[in-house]
């Protein structure tokens, strides 16, 4: 079963009107090489493909000019970031014919830096994620084992949970090494659990790099690495109150749910609903789901908390207004106090309590208990037209 992500493909199409190269970026096996594929039979032209894992295409592009330069239509090139010395010949073959390339890489923007240097003015970035709520219609399910493809699609939660297993020491053994992650496996693995254990909470990086043996400068440029590559979010804490003491360490969460509960070692829904830590698996996955319903970049968002425990969970400006998000893990969910300091603090114009319910309710005119499958309907009734996945 293949699912067609058509606001991906929508998306690419727009982008190579505008600029000669598009960049697929997102985690490995998030779907990339499938929205390049479907992006492909779509393409009205000859499509060129190559992909830098197989030593075949690697030996073709020994000589880059040679290779390219003669080829029409469109060319995709996977797993860019072994190979950023491209990036000078692919300006100077778009600079001078009609051409448009679709290159595919598991590193984030700044990771490739080299890109937006050489190629400035002339790409454009497109984050591919792992599916999303809008795309499967399961909620169960993607909360259970993430959204991974082949996680998602897997035959039975075992299967699910095994493909997560070899997915994470392949990641661990090989992927990260050659970004620079210069820890062994076995340390790796601690630093996973650690992070596991640390999902949902402010960081504490001392007590981190002392589990760990390393330096915190370490520890962070670590963590700033595992955010590059799409598998840890960082989320910023809000500071433009300067008459509170507020929290000034960003927030860790593992974006992906069935990496989490894999950590976890929790294999299905039965599993997941007994578990303890169910609250902290639903913010993340809810935070998620939210942040790409709405299209906002991670750098946009933040979460806001003080010394005396009044927070909210997510914070964020969009279409000029001021949201804030609550994510609860109830069926019966109420405004706190917490929501309320928080409303007043932030100036929030509306307040998203956000559940594993189904159906969307008003608690009041500036409160909302919202079911995540209504996120970008509610937000865009209220406040205008629906932004464009960038």
């Amino acid at each position: 079963m293949e699912i067609l992500r058509e606001s991906f493909l929508h998306q690419i199409t727009q982008d190579l009107e505008i600029v000669p190269v598009c960049a697929l970026l997102g985690p490995r096996q998030a779907g990339k090489t499938t929205v390049a594929h479907q992006f492909a039979k779509k393409f009205p032209g000859k499509v060129h493909y190559f992909d830098l894992e197989d030593y075949t295409d690697l030996a073709k592009l020994e000589n880059p000019k040679l290779t390219l330069e003669p080829l029409d239509g469109l060319i995709i090139i996977d797993e860019i970031q072994r190979r950023p010395d491209l990036f000078p010949y692919m300006r100077v073959i778009v600079d001078n014919k009609k051409i448009k390339f679709l290159i595919l890489g598991s590193a984030s923007r700044d990771l490739l830096q080299q890109s937006s240097e050489t190629l400035a003015g002339r790409i454009s970035y497109l984050n591919i994620t792992p599916f999303q709520l809008s795309e499967t219609c399961d909620q169960q399910k993607l909360w259970t084992r993430g959204g991974f493809p082949r996680s998602f699609l897997a035959s039975s939660d075992q299967a699910s949970m095994r493909w997560r297993e070899v997915y994470m020491q392949t990641y661990f053994e090989r992927d990260l090494a050659s970004f620079g992650m210069l820890l062994p496996p076995q340390r790796i693995m601690r630093l996973w659990a650690m992070l596991a254990q640390s999902h949902g909470t402010v960081i504490n990086y001392a007590r981190m790099a002392q589990f760990l043996d390393i330096s915190a400068p370490t520890l962070k440029n670590y963590l700033a690495l595992l955010e590059g590559t799409f598998l840890i979010r960082l989320l910023s804490p809000w500071h433009n109150n300067h008459g509170k003491r507020l929290v000034k360490s960003p927030k860790l969460y593992i974006r992906d749910s069935g990496l989490l509960h894999q950590l976890y070692g929790i294999a299905d829904f039965e599993q997941l609903t007994l578990d303890m830590r169910r609250g902290a698996s639903w913010e993340g996955f809810a935070l998620e789901e939210v942040t790409k319903a709405l299209g906002m970049r991670p750098e946009h968002c933040y979460f806001w908390s003080t010394h005396q425990e009044a927070e909210i969970d997510l914070f964020l400006e969009y279409k000029g207004a001021r949201l804030g998000f609550e994510f609860k893990c109830t069926d019966q969910p109420k405004k706190t106090k917490s929501m309320e300091s928080a409303r007043s603090s932030l100036e929030l114009d509306h307040l998203f309590i956000v559940t594993p319910i189904e159906e969307t309710f008003p608690l009041d005119s500036k409160n909302t208990v919202l079911a995540l499958k209504d996120c970008s309907l509610v937000c865009n009734k209220i406040f205008g037209a629906p932004k464009k996945n960038l």
